[in-house]
């Protein structure tokens, strides 16, 4: 019998070496019967504000003329009851010592995905998971990703994961919630406030979920799942 599919859509923010402070790692989760729904509903909203339709959404896009457009974007998500997010937030990538693990930055980011994705995959749905292209590289490190996931669950047939993909998010509409996620995180544990319009998105997020963002929610948290990861001092 086929299990109903579940798509998990992924993104980052600041997660680069050179990059101090936090990174935030996002996923966005949908049945996949939902999806098409919601891409003709975000593409609606688009046309409302005269965004053009292939415009990507992106946080770093927010601006004060766009400001209106980005709080209906995040209060259509916590409106839908078929849309889930999970987010990782390393605290402060500065106190990594990877030498002392016997890893690389890559090494480690990949880990970081391991934490944010392995609670979300659900064994009676297959699970199919997108990642926003990192780079050329990706592709070696994402088959370990998913090696590593499905040996986790004892999913040797991928009849759990079946699928971790690199895609462009310029090609998938539910990433867009992903990367502006994500972005808010990182602005919010940077004790950032140099962008009004970026401000009230950060709000709205805090309003809308609930959660003050400054600390992990419960496990069993459902619609906006957040989880502060932090260093070992070595």
């Amino acid at each position: 019998m086929n299990k109903p599919k579940q798509n998990i859509y992924c993104d980052e923010s600041c997660h680069l070496e050179s990059q101090n402070g936090p990174m935030a790692l996002g996923a966005v989760v949908a049945p996949a019967s939902s999806v098409r729904r919601h891409n003709v509903a975000i593409r609606k909203m688009k046309s409302e504000y005269r965004i053009p339709p292939h415009c990507e959404l992106k946080w770093t896009k927010i601006s004060p003329a766009k400001v209106g457009f980005y709080l209906a974007l995040v209060d259509y998500f916590f409106d839908q009851q078929t849309l889930w997010f999970r987010g990782l937030v390393a605290c402060d990538k500065s106190k990594l010592r990877h030498k002392a693990f016997h890893q690389t930055h890559d090494d480690w980011y990949y880990k970081m995905y391991f934490h944010l994705l392995n609670p979300l995959l659900a064994p009676d749905r297959e699970n199919r998971v997108y990642l926003d292209i990192k780079d050329t590289r990706g592709a070696t490190k994402v088959r370990k990703l998913h090696e590593v996931l499905c040996n986790n669950e004892y999913d040797f047939d991928r009849s759990i994961l079946s699928r971790i993909q690199e895609v462009r998010s310029n090609e998938i509409e539910l990433l867009s919630f992903a990367d502006i996620f994500a972005g808010a995180l990182t602005y919010f544990h940077r004790g950032l406030a140099t962008s009004p319009a970026k401000t009230a998105i950060v709000r709205r997020i805090r309003e809308r979920s609930g959660l003050s963002l400054q600390g992990s929610s419960l496990l069993s948290a459902r619609k906006f799942n957040l989880f502060l990861w932090n260093a070992r001092e070595v």
